[in-house]
């Protein structure tokens, strides 16, 4: 069954391009994680938007990246499909680590993107070994991709 999803820019900033490749790169990503019959999105907002959510949902009153908001964690509903949750990205917050860390504006969306899916497949980085687990998904899938530094 095919994977639904949505990628909503809900800033100001022309993403036609970016929104193509993340696009591509999103069913790649499901291909090589075995991801069938799932719904999700990826929401593009500002600084405010993201310091919002992050403060209501997280109790951590800043600007962040990416926020990942995973329904599988509760188990209690059970679907035909899988609801795996929405990713808010940080359009502002990627354009100044693209500067920060010296690559291209695409790679870090594309990072955070993919950082973001994960989250959403439950990989975590709370603990050193989910890290390196995580962190090494998440460069393969984009190395593979051929979305590199």
């Amino acid at each position: 069954m095919k994977n639904h999803y949505q990628i909503v820019n809900q800033t100001e900033k022309q993403l036609e391009n970016e929104i193509q490749t993340i696009d591509s790169l999103l069913d790649f990503a499901c291909q090589k994680e075995n991801v069938v019959n799932a719904e999700f999105n990826i929401i593009f907002v500002d600084k405010k938007t993201i310091h919002e959510l992050n403060k209501k949902y997280r109790g951590v009153d800043r600007v962040t990246d990416v926020i990942s908001f995973a329904l599988e964690d509760n188990q209690t509903i059970e679907l035909n499909v899988r609801l795996l949750g929405d990713i808010y990205l940080c359009i502002e917050k990627a354009e100044e680590q693209a500067i920060e860390y010296g690559h291209s504006f695409l790679r870090e969306l594309c990072f955070l993107s993919i950082h973001g899916f994960l989250h959403l497949l439950g990989y975590d980085h709370m603990e050193k070994e989910e890290e390196e687990v995580m962190f090494q998904k998440q460069e393969e899938i984009l190395n593979e991709f051929g979305i590199r530094r």
